[in-house]
């Protein structure tokens, strides 16, 4: 393993492309802690002080932006736009015919793809500076997060007027354009997915304070047993990760002019967890709708909420409750259902078989081979969703038990994104190694 380590860094490419990394992720993570303008840096780290544990309808965006977020940085929105507008791109495939076109023109199309992508990043992240800037004038941004109402928090700007709010959602929009290119430079130039690998720099950025509000807390016995859990749950997410289901193909062997084609065997690999994180991302999405209709329909003038936003602030609001975990739960599995039956079309890859001469051993081509796969992948589906609905549910579970906030380090969002994009970028650098030695990093 060392003896690896070290043809990494004697591999003179190899070495730039990581050290290149590296820098851009400095760079990253440095203007996650500039404020944007006109904004009161001593107000905004003391109500984050105040808010340590608290949770509420920005700890999502929150934890993807490595905590710039609530820091009110030039970086405040992080990655999440480019994360929806991707999502969103992907769905509109199944709706819109012509982004299912494009899909199917290759490169070509691809790059397109992306263009509209990187144009309605743009779009969503003027929206959400607009947004947050809103929030944060009005003095309601740390007390979304369920936290104290601290004087400091509603002076959080030191000018409102409409040229400077311009011009700190035109910083933070700037910001989100800066990110997406710093992620396409470590896709071109570095290792790795450049926007996973920002993701994974800003949510493993978010592991020291968390584990370190827990040993303040809770005491170092519990934390060495969160350590202890912690490891067994990576454990054993690195294992379902790489878990999948091939299905044996066998290709026919054809004449073209005077060669043969074709003879070969081979697999189609279908994962346990072919969703990945997005079930996760939908439903907590999903279920911060009915805490942001309490949080708006709660009177200013210090009257009693309405018997229905009591209801949703005890049931539907708090991560403890065991309503909110049903349902968290319940959502999960539904959308995993859902995201998979929109990104692996059976009926197509049963087409792409039959064209160049592929089948499945005692099952036939075309139709039967469709229904075939859907079936497989119905099967499959169950236990990956289970699976993603008890990995959601941990930051849950370490709330009621452990008094952590739902940014807990091991579970949901961030263990499935940390393992995920960490086994993928061990791949790319064993696959640059292998390339100039026998041995690569992983035997």
């Amino acid at each position: 393993m060392f003896s690896a380590i070290a043809r990494i860094f004697k591999t003179r490419d190899l070495r730039r492309k990581i050290f290149f990394s590296l820098a851009i992720v400095a760079v990253f993570r440095f203007g996650s802690f500039i404020p944007a303008p006109f904004v009161d840096y001593g107000n905004v780290q003391e109500c984050i002080a105040a808010n340590q544990t608290a949770q509420g309808l920005y700890q999502l965006v929150n934890l993807f932006s490595g905590g710039a977020l609530l820091q009110l940085s030039i970086f405040a929105l992080g990655i999440m736009p480019y994360i929806t507008a991707a999502i969103i791109t992907q769905l509109l495939r199944v709706v819109i015919p012509h982004f299912e076109a494009l899909q199917k023109e290759g490169q070509q199309g691809q790059a397109k793809l992306t263009q509209y992508t990187r144009y309605m990043t743009i779009a969503l992240a003027v929206l959400q500076s607009t947004t947050l800037i809103t929030v944060a004038r009005s003095g309601a941004l740390f007390s979304q997060t369920g936290g104290p109402a601290l004087p400091q928090c509603q002076n959080l700007l030191t000018n409102d007027s409409w040229w400077s709010i311009t011009l700190m959602i035109f910083t933070m929009t700037a910001g989100t354009g800066l990110i997406m290119w710093f992620g396409e430079l470590i896709t071109e130039r570095g290792i790795g997915n450049g926007m996973s690998l920002l993701i994974f720099v800003s949510i493993a950025a978010t592991f020291p304070t968390a584990l370190g509000q827990i040993f303040q807390t809770q005491g170092p016995n519990t934390f060495a047993m969160v350590l202890v859990v912690g490891v067994i749950i990576m454990a054993l997410v690195v294992f379902v990760e790489q878990s999948q289901r091939r299905i044996p193909v066998q290709y026919a062997k054809r004449m073209v002019g005077r060669r043969m084609y074709g003879g070969q065997s081979t697999y189609i690999p279908i994962k346990v967890n072919m969703a990945g994180v997005i079930p996760v991302i939908f439903a907590s999405s999903l279920l911060y709708l009915p805490m942001l209709v309490a949080q708006f329909s709660t009177p200013n003038d210090g009257t009693a909420p309405p018997e229905w936003v009591l209801w949703v602030q005890a049931n539907l609001t708090s991560g403890d409750a065991p309503l909110y975990m049903l349902v968290f739960f319940l959502l999960t599995v539904g959308f995993t259902y859902f995201y998979v039956a929109i990104t692996f079309n059976p009926e197509e890859v049963a087409d792409n078989m039959k064209k160049y001469g592929g089948f499945i051993p005692g099952i036939r081509a075309g139709r039967p081979t469709a229904e075939y796969l859907d079936y497989v992948l119905t099967r499959i589906t169950l236990p990956g969703s289970l699976y993603l609905g008890i990995v959601a549910l941990i930051p849950l579970i370490a709330l009621s038990t452990v008094g952590a906030n739902q940014n807990f380090p091991f579970g949901g969002a961030s263990i499935l994104i940390i393992v995920g994009v960490g086994l993928e970028t061990v791949r790319q650098i064993d696959a640059q190694l292998q390339q100039r030695h026998y041995e690569g990093l992983i035997r």
